[in-house]
């Protein structure tokens, strides 16, 4: 491995996933300088580069030591490291944290007119897709000689031009799928965001580096779509407050100043706060309360 002593992430240029990682690596503090062709992009605020491409090569470019770290869908991830292994090569990134957005799955999609009894029927069909590895170790597992047909784009148009029986693309909504004729029969892999980076750990200052970074992508992920909810009330009614709040981080409960029997309380809730449980609670015996989003919290 390349020795630097800076660290260097590669993101998607544009794309699904550009912007939510930009936002990302925003939460975790880290800012960079625009560069004129917007493809480097210096580290500001910590020795943290930032490489602007597309999302197939970052895999790629971890394996060749030109970047460290990637965020890149693990359905990009996970066919690369598949292709690897079909050419004898050891593996070379790994995956290191899951991001929490850009969800999708590769799923199989056949024509809706099928009378779908399992995998089984693909027998001897050609499946048209841009995963082939992926695809064929799910074939592999099942034991089902089928044949895919790689394309690069445009999979879900191929039953209709004749070139191939099924297709096994990715999903999200799966309007696509219904625009074309096709519906979805089987899951080959749930897929999302995730930040990669090479199969053995680094050696140089790199290491405390991306230690520090896992440590504020952690803060950030663990408290996503969080919420700080403050109130006072007395202290007899706090067991039933709090079965009103189950989601609940273990709550700070402080004494009110002249007031014995009075506490006000903070707690960190996973759930949604709606205006129902705000009402429960009020009803219960809380006051002034307050919700604030949470942005970051390092354990």
């Amino acid at each position: 491995m390349k020795s630097r002593d800076r660290l260097r992430i590669a993101i998607q240029k544009s794309g699904r996933l550009a912007d939510p990682a930009r936002d990302l690596l925003a939460r975790a503090g880290l800012s960079f300088r625009e560069s004129r062709d917007r493809l480097f992009c210096y580290g500001e605020s910590l020795p943290i580069d930032l490489l602007l491409v597309r999302d197939d090569d970052i895999p790629g470019l971890i394996a060749e030591g030109v970047c460290d770290l990637g965020v890149v869908g693990r359905n990009v991830l996970d066919e690369q490291a598949e292709e690897r292994r079909a050419r004898g090569q050891g593996d070379a990134f790994r995956e290191l944290r899951t991001l929490g957005f850009g969800r999708c799955r590769l799923s199989l999609a056949v024509p809706q007119d099928w009378d779908w009894r399992g995998p089984d029927m693909l027998a001897g069909k050609r499946i048209a897709t841009s995963y082939p590895q992926l695809l064929g170790r799910w074939l592999r597992a099942r034991d089902i000689d089928a044949e895919p047909v790689v394309l690069s784009g445009s999979v879900e148009i191929a039953p209709r031009l004749g070139q191939a029986d099924a297709v096994c693309d990715l999903v999200s909504t799966g309007a696509t799928l219904v625009a074309n004729q096709l519906r979805e029969v089987e899951v080959i892999i749930e897929s999302e965001a995730v930040l990669a980076g090479p199969a053995v750990d680094f050696i140089d200052e790199r290491a405390e580096l991306a230690a520090l970074l896992l440590r504020r992508l952690d803060g950030v992920l663990r408290v996503q779509g969080s919420k700080l909810v403050m109130f006072q009330a007395p202290r007899t009614a706090l067991p039933a407050l709090m079965r009103l709040l189950p989601d609940a981080e273990p709550p700070t409960v402080m004494q009110i100043d002249g007031a014995a029997s009075e506490v006000a309380l903070q707690a960190v809730c996973r759930q949604a706060i709606t205006w129902q449980r705000l009402e429960d609670m009020k009803r219960a015996g809380a006051r002034g309360l307050l919700v604030l989003p949470v942005e970051q919290m390092l354990a």
